[in-house]
Order: C-alpha cells, then sequence, then structure tokens
C-alpha cells in the first residue's frame, strides 16, 4: 500500500521552505559544529586511543560490540571505573552513562518524575527536556526563559497544592543551545532551597568549557550540592559520544531499576567508554585550551562591538547567535556566508520563536583571528545586501 501520507507531509514541509535533508562534509572553516575545544579532530587524542585499543584487542574478551543493555551482557567493569572517574573529575558522588544526551535527559525526567508530581522548565530548554517531561506524566509548567520572578509565580503552584507528598522539579540548561547565554543558576537554586524543589541541570553546552577543569557551570559556581541531577554530554566539547547523569547513589541506582532509555537500549561499545575516558585525561593535560577558548569568545564579542554589528544577543559562550529575522532571509545570508568559505548554519522557526530566526555561529579553540576577521566583515557586508534586497521586494 502506498502511503500518501508520508508525501503529503513531506510536500507541505517543502512548500513551509522547512524542509530538511543530510548535508554532505565541506571544507569551509567551521563555525557550526559542537566540537569547542577541537578534540574531534586532535590527532594526539585520537593517537592514544587507537594505540590502546590495539592494546586491548589482543585481549581475548574485548570485543567489538558490547552485546547487550548493560543489565545483560554490556557491563563491564571498565564501564563502571569510568562513571567513578567521570563522576569525581565534576564533583558528583555517583554517574551512570547513557548512550547520548538525547537519551540521558529523556530517561532521566521521564523516571524520576511521576505522575501528581510537578516540572517546571524553562521554556527555552532542549527537545531532550520537553520529551522526557512529557513522558513523565508529571504535571508540567514552563517559566519564561531566564525570568526567576515567573519560576516562583509557578514554584507558588507546587506549594498551594492539594497534594502535599508531590515531588517537585526544576529544569534548565547552565548554557542554553540556541542564546548561547547563561542560566541564573544562584537564584534558581535559592528558589529550589525555599520552596523544596530538585534542581536538575543540563550541562552539555558547558562541559568542558566552564570551570577550572572544564567541570561545567554548576561546579564553577560550587552548586554542586545544591543540585539534584546534571547532564553532562560527550559530544560537544570532549568530541566523542554519550552522556552522564550526575548525582547521588540513590539516583544512580534509581535510573538502573527505572530508566527506560537505559534499561532497554545496547551499551556503548569498549571504544566509546574508551574515547570518554582517554578525552578527559587529554583535557587534564591540555586544560590551557579552556583559557585560550575563552579569550576567542571574548575577541569574537569585542570584535561585533567594534563593528557596531546589530543583531548579536548577549552571550560569553562559544554560542554566539545574530538574529536575522525571518527564514528566507536567514538562508539567503547563511548561502552567502557559505559560498565565501566559511561554515555558518541558519536556525530557522519554528526551531526557534517565529522572528528570532538566526545565524548561529560555534566558536572553536581552533579557529583564529583572520577567521574571525573574515567571518565578522563578511556578516557586516552581506546584512546590507540581504536588508536592501528584502526592502526593494517589499515595496515592489
Amino acid at each position: 500500500m502506498k502511503k500518501i501520507f508520508l508525501s503529503h507531509r513531506l510536500d507541505l514541509r517543502k512548500e513551509k521552505g522547512l524542509y530538511r535533508s543530510l548535508p554532505p562534509k565541506n571544507n569551509r572553516v567551521d563555525f557550526s559544529s559542537n566540537d569547542y575545544l577541537g578534540f574531534a579532530s586532535s590527532a594526539e587524542l585520537k593517537n592514544s586511543i587507537v594505540s590502546e585499543l590495539q592494546t586491548l584487542n589482543h585481549k581475548p574478551e574485548t570485543k567489538l560490540g558490547s552485546t547487550g543493555s548493560r543489565l545483560l551482557t554490556g557491563n563491564s567493569a571498565f564501564t563502571e571505573e569510568v562513571e567513578k572517574f567521570v563522576a569525581e573529575y565534576h564533583n558528583a558522588e555517583a554517574g551512570l552513562i547513557f548512550n547520548s544526551g538525547y537519551d540521558a535527559n529523556l530517561g532521566l525526567i521521564s523516571s524520576v518524575a511521576k505522575k501528581g508530581d510537578f516540572i517546571f522548565y524553562d521554556e527555552l530548554s532542549h527537545a531532550s527536556i520537553f520529551d522526557g517531561v512529557r513522558l513523565s506524566k508529571a504535571e508540567s509548567f514552563p517559566f519564561r526563559h531566564n525570568d526567576v520572578s515567573h519560576l516562583e509565580e509557578r514554584l507558588n503552584l507546587f506549594r498551594n497544592s492539594k497534594n502535599v507528598y508531590a515531588n517537585c522539579f526544576v529544569i534548565v540548561e547552565s548554557v542554553y543551545s540556541m542564546d548561547g547565554d547563561f542560566s541564573p543558576l544562584n537564584a534558581i537554586t535559592l528558589l529550589c532551597n525555599k520552596y523544596k524543589a530538585n534542581l536538575m541541570v543540563d550541562e552539555a553546552h558547558a562541559t568542558g568549557i566552564f570551570g577550572l577543569k572544564g567541570e561545567g557551570r554548576v561546579v564553577e559556581l560550587n552548586l554542586q550540592e545544591e543540585v539534584f541531577a546534571r547532564v553532562h554530554t560527550f559530544g560537544k566539547a570532549l568530541g566523542c559520544h554519550g552522556a552522564i547523569v550526575l548525582g547521588s547513589n540513590d539516583l544512580r541506582n534509581y535510573l538502573i531499576n527505572f530508566s527506560r532509555s537505559f534499561i532497554y537500549t545496547t551499551a556503548l561499545p569498549m571504544y566509546s567508554i574508551l574515547s570518554i575516558k582517554f578525552t578527559y585525561l587529554h583535557l587534564i593535560n591540555n586544560s590551557d585550551i579552556i583559557i585560550k577558548t575563552n579569550d576567542l569568545i571574548n575577541l569574537f564579542t569585542s570584535k561585533v562591538k567594534a563593528l557596531k554589528l546589530k543583531g548579536f544577543l548577549p552571550s560569553l559562550s562559544p554560542i554566539q547567535s545574530m538574529i536575522i529575522e525571518g527564514n528566507d532571509r536567514v538562508k539567503e545570508m547563511a548561502i552567502r556566508i557559505q559560498k565565501d568559505g566559511f561554515d555558518v548554519r541558519p536556525i530557522l522557526s519554528p526551531t526557534v520563536p517565529k522572528g528570532k530566526e538566526r545565524i548561529r555561529i560555534c566558536l572553536h579553540a581552533f579557529n583564529t583571528e583572520e577567521q574571525i576577521n573574515g567571518l565578522l566583515s563578511l556578516l557586516k557586508k552581506n546584512t546590507t545586501i540581504v536588508l536592501q534586497k528584502q526592502q526593494m521586494v517589499s515595496e515592489s
């Protein structure tokens, strides 16, 4: 039977200019990947992992795949050793590795929050947080982005509820993936203490970037004892794959027993676990790269001000977003920049709110001042061209 409804839905997406396709590899200057520290392409790191893997390959117990879920045949002493090592690195009591940041958020939120509980989450939270909230069956309420007063209004709903046995959860990201701004973690922690709420923090875009050793914003602000759960992903600044949920030993044991995205999935293979361990060791041995990355962020923002480029959202993270209203306009801008050899990507609505479409720029430790100057010059030049073209179209 021909599935006409699939092609119909795809055609509608094409008509709206929202059709997605997988992009080919390109040789442009990278200003779009999440490889903030350049670890994904580090020859030194790759050689260390390959060398260790070759040693392990001579051992009969080393297998290509993990062969099953962690609760069946996919667990190993080495995986548990890496979990302890990563937990200690981030000043946490315990940790449990998941196959991705998406799996971690989904498995954490959907299992811990139950029917009758309350969840309050920032409106700009990642899709994995939204999906975890939906699967939890708890009462859920968004609060305006980084609006502490609005969060307190929401928390009053919990305090005034009739269910005195309900648990309350507040979910935020320490660094937001589209705006690149920080969550006001100190103020939110105070509110969570006041209303006896459990705070969950997604540290995906802070891992490896903030804190003396890249431990994340929670440790940087010394809030680790106040946070119920943290999610650190390895696929961004650390350049490998997977994620870990950090918290208490009880939380770790709870997730092993109740988290469906952990229980019912094949575990990461040895190569992935080995990569996680060696990536952290590489970060320890190259901690100056964190300073270099943050210096580059400061350089970029200072040049934006000097060039009087409009539309940039305030950000002290590697994520720098330039608002260019309208899907067609922002796509045209991205294409113009890409043709000149710089890899930037347009972020369209409804991924971001209508009117907040943007060029999302990711800075990396390997980007040079010359590359930054080239990119910003192109943005300045093409902003004028695109706006003039848009004005001509509207007048005609």
